[in-house]
């Protein structure tokens, strides 16, 4: 039967970007994410062996959607400058492997797919869309499959395995993201309906018109009836938005597509691809590939039977509990965790994933780690977001095939463990991971465990505040206005400021007028009007991200079980997703009332807020050895009125607020290596004030300015930066040809190990906070982490204990030349105890 394999070039590019370490020749040119897309490429098309292919790119300019909708991926950041330079090359890469390039102007990759699919099937063509685009899914047929590129494993969804997994249809889908939106592409959806309702709503009503044929007859609260209602238009507008076109005008096909090694060897060579040559064949005396492992034959394992004393576990465990063990010269495959509970006691383990694995074990047993491939393989090359065994083990040891399964898997990662363990102690990284990452694996694993208890009741009537507020707000911007307009559309509401109202505005280009929050700020002084309007968009950002979309995710318990992603940054920083809760706001009292429905458990507990004070200007005083800054430190000072009184040359006592606020800018902007252009727009100076303003600064702390030049000099003759704790952080943009790039470069290798640094401290007062409470037996937990400030849970009784250890845990965290001042408060919520 023939096949046709439809590849969403953009789509793949950009995960291959995100997914792939950076990479660049020796010229600096940008190369990761073209290595990814070619590596990704290739292994679907010798899995599928299709008989043609087609690779469908996006065009520069508007779509149909975007004339259809202004606001149409409005809020989507610019492709990066470093991933914009590798198009080109992909699409050669792709031309070369045998692809049909296309890219059809007013239309988006998405149609193509769509188009060809479409026209493949009415031939009876079995087809496959490759892509990272859930969108796609629509598309699915009894001819059609997506296969979905996902971080861990790509999945081949039919669309029968799309119904059992998502409970609608595939041609229900689109009728779903109508109801709830897509915040990547800014398909507005229906205000307030997420994804939790609308995919019961349509599974239930059939489609979108069987949920507005009778919006009374479908049981729904009343705050869900009114939104329907009143997002009916909306909706209606998101169908069409987020439907894929079958019909796009893709040509005809003049000239067959054809493999072409003698292109795709000039690519390699042009991109330096050495390492690729072989697994594509284009040397004519390939270096042998590394051979499939072929793995020892594992027998089920026996509780009976005694494992080599003294030996780790190498294991590997499934979803379902079942997995495999390798301890010496034995394999074993397993059932459960019962089943292996008593060897887990006695055995250290060596894993991929520690803080997973001890989820997935839970109460049934809590080994202790020895080495966590995943971990080690993020010290080594930081920055890449996610560290899927496939991944790990192509980058170790060179293999791409190999068998599925558990057995495979601890195979494996018994065969990393030593060469990584090798190349950690090379790189003095060791101690990172034995005193820092691993233990604090299972302080994360407790953290996830439990959680922290959501007030959903108050938070859904202070949504409901919030909402009648935005509505005032909308209709004071229409009367000010004098006409009613979209005021979620940039380009009518640039109309209505700066041609119907006259105010002064920026140059228009081809998508409109700038209405950015900057460009609007600036705006103020002219018309009421904005003030308005900034605040109508910080409400209708708070419900959309914190209304009923956050009380969904909250538990039967009324926890709120966020993700901790312990190696999702390059500098070392914690992350969390679903939710994530370093984005609770902080600024503006809107925001900040958000706090007061994260709550204790219950009356008989509080909560304890410590945060350390300025620790990224105490680690810069410390580092740099700069007496004059740690002299404020050690006295107890207020750093940023000593800075204002030297830069601005006044006394302490006379240095007002605005002046203590100018300094508080430059002392944090230098630890991120502003330069005048930028300090001037944060403090709306000119490029020459702000220009002394940091030469002042450098003159009253000198060793500072000496200290981050040397950051820059280390990194570009290293190839990275190293914190005080001895993790890495490549920065290869610093070899770069291209200005912009070598300028991220610099402040990236001044930054990096100060920031870097505070990540490990506060890793390290989260392992002394965990430990210390367990061992005095007190009624407290740690459930949250948020870049310098730790929150427990604990009982009354033992609040004062917990406090008083909490604060000598995160003030001894590391002994420097500056003190570490933490700042302990407590209340019933997270609002009450941060003030």
């Amino acid at each position: 039967m023939e096949s046709l394999l439809v590849i969403d070039g953009n789509s793949i590019l950009n995960r291959a970007y995100y997914g792939v370490r950076t990479l660049t020749t020796k010229d600096g040119l940008p190369t990761n994410a073209v290595f990814g897309f070619l590596n990704i490429l290739k292994k679907h098309i010798d899995a599928l062996a299709p008989t043609r292919i087609i690779c469908a790119f996006d065009r520069k300019g508007p779509t149909f959607r975007h004339r259809m909708y202004d606001g149409y991926k409005a809020t989507r950041r610019k492709m990066p400058e470093e991933l914009a330079i590798q198009l080109p090359y992909a699409r050669r890469a792709a031309e070369a492997l045998g692809c049909r390039v296309i890219a059809v102007e007013g239309y988006e990759a998405d149609d193509v797919l769509g188009t060809a699919a479409a026209q493949a099937e009415a031939e009876g063509t079995r087809v496959f869309l490759l892509t990272g685009d859930r969108d796609s899914l629509q598309l699915l047929s009894p001819l059609t499959s997506v296969i979905l590129i996902k971080n861990k494993e790509d999945v081949l969804y039919t669309p029968d395995s799309f119904e059992a997994e998502y409970g609608v249809t595939p041609s229900q889908y689109v009728d779903v993201k109508a109801l709830m939106g897509d915040a990547s592409d800014n398909i507005p959806g229906v205000p307030g309906i997420g994804e939790k309702t609308a995919f019961p709503l349509i599974a239930r009503a059939g489609s979108l018109d069987g949920v507005y044929a009778d919006v009374d007859a479908l049981g729904l609260s009343r705050s869900a009836h009114d939104k329907l209602l009143a997002g009916r238009d909306s909706a209606y507008l998101s169908k069409k938005l987020a439907t894929i076109c079958r019909e796009a005008p893709l040509g005809e096909e003049e000239i067959p597509a054809h493999y072409d090694p003698a292109r795709l060897d000039e690519l390699f060579r042009e991109l330096e691809f050495t390492q690729l040559r072989a697994r594509f064949h284009l040397d004519e005396t390939p270096a042998a590939a590394a051979p499939a492992p072929e793995i020892p034959v594992f027998t089920p394992y026996d509780p009976a039977e005694a494992l080599p004393e003294g030996e780790p576990l190498c294991i590997a465990m499934t979803a379902d509990g079942s997995g495999a063990l390798v301890c010496g010269e034995v394999c074993r495959t397993f059932g459960g965790a019962d089943e292996i509970a008593a060897a887990l006691a006695a055995h250290p383990v060596v894993c991929h994933d520690y803080k997973s694995l001890l989820r997935r074990l839970g109460a049934k047993a809590q080994p202790a780690c020895a080495f966590d491939t995943m971990l080690a393989a993020y010290l080594l090359s930081p920055g890449e977001g996610t560290y899927p065994l496939s991944r790990t083990v192509f980058s170790f040891l060179g293999l791409e095939d190999y068998p599925d399964g558990a057995e495979a898997a601890a195979y494996l990662i018994a065969r990393l463990a030593p060469i990584q363990r090798q190349k950690l102690e090379e790189d003095g990284m060791l101690r990172l991971l034995f005193e820092i990452e691993i233990p604090l694996a299972a302080v994360l694993a407790d953290m996830e465990e439990a959680g922290f208890r959501l007030d959903a009741e108050g938070l859904h009537a202070y949504i409901s505040e919030l909402e009648e507020a935005a509505e005032e707000l909308r209709l004071r911007v229409y009367d000010a206005a004098g006409i009613e307009f979209n005021l979620n559309s940039p380009k009518q509401l640039g109309e209505v400021l700066f041609e119907r109202l006259g105010l002064p505005a920026s140059k228009k280009t081809h998508t409109g007028y700038a209405t950015d929050a900057d460009t609007l700020s600036r705006l103020r002084p002219y018309h009421p009007i904005i003030a308005d309007i900034l605040d109508y968009r910080q409400l209708v950002k708070l419900i959309g991200t914190y209304g009923d979309n956050l009380i969904a995710m909250a538990g039967p318990d009324g926890r709120i079980r966020s993700t901790f992603n312990q190696t999702g940054t390059a500098t070392g920083r914690l992350s969390s997703a679903d939710p994530n809760m370093q984005n609770i706001p902080v600024r503006g009292e809107l925001g900040r009332e958000m706090r007061k429905y994260f709550v204790a458990s219950d009356d008989e507990h509080v909560l304890l807020d410590a945060d350390y004070s300025q620790i990224e200007l105490r680690l810069l005083a410390a580092l740099s050895g700069d007496e004059n800054m740690q002299r404020v430190f050690r006295e107890g000072g207020d750093i940023h009125r000593s800075t204002a009184a030297e830069v601005f040359r006044v006394a302490p006592e006379a240095v007002t607020p605005e002046l203590r606020l100018r300094a508080k800018a430059v002392n944090f902007g230098i630890v991120y290596g502003i330069g005048e252009y930028s300090l001037s727009q944060d403090l709306n100076i000119t490029r020459r004030q702000a220009g002394a303003y940091i030469r002042s600064y450098f003159d009253a702390y000198p060793k500072i300015e000496a200290f981050l030049r040397q950051c820059v000099e280390n990194a570009r003759r290293d190839g990275y930066t190293t914190t005080y704790f001895g993790r890495r952080r490549r920065i290869p943009e610093l070899a770069s040809s291209n200005h912009n790039l070598r300028a991220f470069g610099e402040r990236a290798a001044m930054n990096s190990p100060i920031q870097g640094t505070a990540a490990d401290v506060i890793k390290i007062a989260m392992i002394r906070t965990h430990r210390a409470l367990r061992e005095a037996g007190l009624d407290a937990r740690l459930i949250l982490q948020v870049h310098d400030e730790l929150i427990l849970e604990v009982s009354r009784k033992d609040a004062e204990a917990a406090a008083r250890l909490l604060r000598e845990a995160m003030e001894g965290a590391v002994s420097l030349d500056v003190p570490l001042t933490v700042e302990v408060s407590s209340g019933a919520s997270w609002f009450e105890a941060k003030h």
